[in-house]
């Protein structure tokens, strides 16, 4: 009886273990998945808004307005043309928060998915260059 006891808990144990590693496996693996790079490019506009965002996770957020205006649905009339993204770096943040209201060409990389810590948008700026108009 006694060994039945040791045997049961030992199985238990033994099952507990390998599903907290398997989850560990899955979450390493989703969070390497989202540091892919699914695209990069650059965009030109003015810089309107630049922001640190979040209650939990403290992030740098920006609009671009590409120029132009687009429809919205038939309720919303005109809009303006702006491009939402994030920043991780610091020397980018600097450069940004020195362009605010110039003309601006961003690069970024798009990414799959951005985690919570790393911005509200998959789009990471690494690098700003101010356009003289």
């Amino acid at each position: 009886m006694e060994e039945q006891k040791r045997s049961f808990k030992s199985k238990v144990k033994s099952f507990f273990v390998k599903i907290l590693l398997g989850l560990i496996v899955v979450c390493a693996l989703i969070l390497w998945m989202c540091s892919w790079t699914y695209s990069e490019g650059t965009r030109a506009g003015q810089l309107i808004k630049f922001s640190e965002k979040g209650v939990v996770f403290k992030t740098h957020e920006g609009e671009l307005n590409l120029g132009g205006l687009r429809t919205g649905n038939a309720n919303d009339g005109l809009e303006g043309n702006l491009w939402q993204f994030s920043v991780l770096n610091d020397d980018v943040l600097n450069d940004l928060i020195n362009a605010e209201g110039k003309r601006v060409k961003l690069s970024y990389k798009e990414r799959y998915k951005a985690m919570p810590w790393q911005g509200e948008t998959n789009y990471f700026i690494t690098k700003v260059e101010t356009i003289n108009p």
